[in-house]
């Protein structure tokens, strides 16, 4: 089979997985801007923006880290500093597995790994994360975030 043959074979073979799947495939404008509001949301922890970390949150958000669910406005006021310090601290890379999109809802999977010192502890831990998404008129938010990680 010729490289081009094969290639439309596999595309075709991974368009009939996630139509099964239930999954409606998403315009390319839907993951691309669901991936940038995800990409905006980190960068803006990373350069201490709370502000914009927090438009990007809708307003029924729901965090999910170290056992705990906190509302935004829980966040805004008990985790958002400390996870702006880390981030300014603490270098991470982070990489998206899958951008899924159904509608007006969407969720993005990631893996990431920091390493570095935070305050007084050597960091070198792997994580996961997930956050769930929708779409109110043309604008995508991000309704719940859940993070997990351990030493690597």
């Amino acid at each position: 089979m010729r490289n081009n043959s094969r290639q439309v074979a596999l595309i075709a073979l991974a368009a009939l997985l996630f139509a099964a799947t239930g999954v409606a495939q998403a315009a390319p404008s839907d993951s691309t801007d669901v991936s940038h509001v995800v990409s905006r949301f980190h960068a803006a922890l990373a350069s201490g923006d709370s502000a914009g970390a927090l438009v990007l949150l809708a307003p029924d958000a729901l965090i999910i880290e170290s056992g705990t669910v906190e509302t935004r406005a829980q966040y805004r006021s008990h985790h958002l500093p400390a996870d702006i310090e880390f981030a300014r601290a603490v270098p991470n890379t982070n990489t998206v597995i899958r951008v899924a999109v159904d509608g007006r809802t969407a969720w993005v999977t990631s893996a990431s790994a920091s390493r570095g010192q935070f305050e007084t502890r050597q960091i070198d831990s792997v994580g996961a994360e997930l956050m769930v998404l929708t779409k109110r008129g043309k604008v995508w938010r991000i309704a719940a975030v859940h993070w997990s990680s351990r030493r690597r």
